[in-house]
């Protein structure tokens, strides 16, 4: 069976004749192919999108946003069959799976409130019988471009934004898990979605390059790996596009001497090997100040990782699944290979799991490294999987800087009882995400995501207003009516008649 594409309404199947399988990665059997679009068939979808602009733009958005709180209903409706499609592509457990989703579902629930996001401003008299207002308009077609960590909840981080601004849609979805994105193209066309408002093309780097190159595309958004983030911001600003790059972290979480540290280890086992490490605000660096408090937090963490219950989605109790390619399983062991022979301390090891009945599947179990120093690549580097990091500092300042040095500035936080230290954290650090006793510190919907430094590029963050602002243009109007009533001037309005 392959998969198809979703343009103008209707799933299409692929004609370019590439396509790739798609694996469950707790087998390691591929279970489905996927298409990989040519230029031409991301230019026919852009062509729909196009095509759609106009009447949906001038939709109202009173009505925009009932065709976002019938997608809200169909997403609760279906949320266990979406969460199915994502684990058995993913691999991740089928509650992380859930969660995925109800991530998601908040900014299709934040943006049924679009009526109230797009006023503008008014300011009488600014002038002799003058007026001045402000009103937000779509930007036209938007993309974007999806990873496979979030196959849901990122695609939904952007397009129901980009929709209910009046904007029309082309997702360029991970081609490793494209069965979830497909779904939530059918329900979004049973919610009411005119057709070519939203479109979906799989593909790999000729699909990229084509809608960064199209013209008749006016905003891209993009999450993914901070190399291949440059490279679409600065193509895709080279072709004079708005363009949204969320791209790679290295996230901290200072434990100080007075946190709790039952609190900071449960903490950091979920915030560490949830979904495998495959998440962009995992903790990855656990900054331990003081050897003291580096025992404890090792002493108290070690039992639990190597505990972790692994393997395929639904086996009750599972609490961990594989990583998402065998490429993946081995880039990782390389990082921790690497880093026990520059010196750091293997306290759980992950490296060759096999589970009976699932030997070919691409597991990594639970890995611990304690202390490591920061020239260690296994530092330095984002890992995405299930390697923590521990270093030791010996004060809060170091801890600090450690933060404030490292080029990614995704997400952060800090574990203590001493409001002084945690408020120096928050102002001072150089993060886009801070945490105070929060190890995963993404924010509501109705604020914004986005980091600093090498894990961002662009001047917008996702969803919550800087996402109204990132898919509308702003245009302001200054407005002079002449004073006096014009003599002989018909005001009765009934039918027929004509004001003169």
């Amino acid at each position: 069976m392959t998969l198809s594409h979703f343009i103008g309404g209707e799933e299409v199947a692929g004609s370019s004749g590439r396509q790739q399988d798609v694996f469950n990665p707790a087998t390691g059997a591929a279970t489905t192919a996927v298409p990989l679009a040519s230029g031409a068939e991301v230019d026919a979808a852009v062509a729909a999108a196009k095509a759609a602009l106009p009447a949906w733009s001038a939709t109202p958005p009173a009505k925009r946003a009932q065709v976002m709180f019938n997608f809200r209903d169909r997403l609760r409706d279906n949320l266990d069959e979406l969460a199915t499609q994502i684990s058995a592509q993913h691999g991740k457990t089928f509650d992380d799976a859930k969660g995925e989703v109800a991530r998601g579902l908040e900014v299709v629930e934040f943006a049924c409130g679009i009526p109230h996001l797009l006023k503008g401003e008014y300011s009488p008299q600014v002038a002799g019988n003058v007026d001045s207002f402000s009103m937000r308009q779509p930007v036209g077609v938007v993309a974007g471009i999806t990873p496979f960590n979030f196959p849901a909840m990122v695609p939904m981080w952007m397009f129901p934004m980009a929709l209910a601004c009046g904007n029309t849609f082309v997702l360029k979805p991970s081609e490793r898990d494209p069965g979830a994105p497909m779904m939530l193209a059918r329900l979004l066309a049973e919610a009411g979605l005119p057709e070519g408002c939203f479109n979906v093309v799989h593909g790999d780097k000729e699909a990229v390059d084509a809608l960064l190159d199209n013209p008749d595309v006016g905003a891209i958004s993009f999450v993914g790996s901070t190399a291949i983030g440059k490279y679409i911001y600065s193509r895709g600003c080279a072709n004079g596009k708005r363009v949204q790059a969320l791209c790679g972290a290295k996230n901290h979480m200072i434990i100080m001497p007075d946190a709790d540290m039952t609190q900071a280890v449960d903490a950091a086992m979920g915030a560490a090997y949830g979904s495998a490490g495959e998440r962009c605000m995992a903790i990855s660096a656990v900054l331990a100040v003081g050897d003291d408090t580096a025992d404890r937090f090792v002493e108290q963490l070690a039992p639990k990782v190597r505990a972790l219950k692994i393997g395929q989605y639904d086996e009750p109790g599972v609490e961990m699944g594989p990583v998402i390619t065998a490429e993946a399983k081995a880039r990782i062991e390389g990082y921790i290979d690497q880093g026990e022979k520059d010196g750091a301390e293997v306290v759980v090891d992950g490296r060759g799991l096999k589970l009976q009945g699932y030997e070919d599947g691409f597991f990594v179990g639970g890995t611990l490294l304690d202390r490591v120093t920061p020239d260690m690549s296994c530092y330095r580097d984002e890992i995405f999987g299930p390697v923590l990091s521990v270093l030791r500092p010996q004060s809060y300042e170091e801890a600090r800087q450690l933060v404030i040095d490292h080029e990614y500035g995704n997400g952060t936080a800090i574990f203590t009882r001493d409001g002084d230290a945690a408020r120096d954290f928050a102002t001072n650090v150089n993060v886009g995400m801070v945490g105070v006793n929060v190890p995963i510190p993404v924010p509501v919907a109705y604020h914004s995501f986005g980091g600093w430094k090498a894990s961002m590029f662009g001047d917008h963050s996702i969803h919550g207003m800087e996402g109204v602002r990132f898919y509308t243009k702003l245009k302001t109007v200054t407005a002079r009516w002449p004073s006096g009533i014009k003599e002989g001037a018909v005001f009765n309005f009934t039918a027929g008649s004509e004001v003169k």
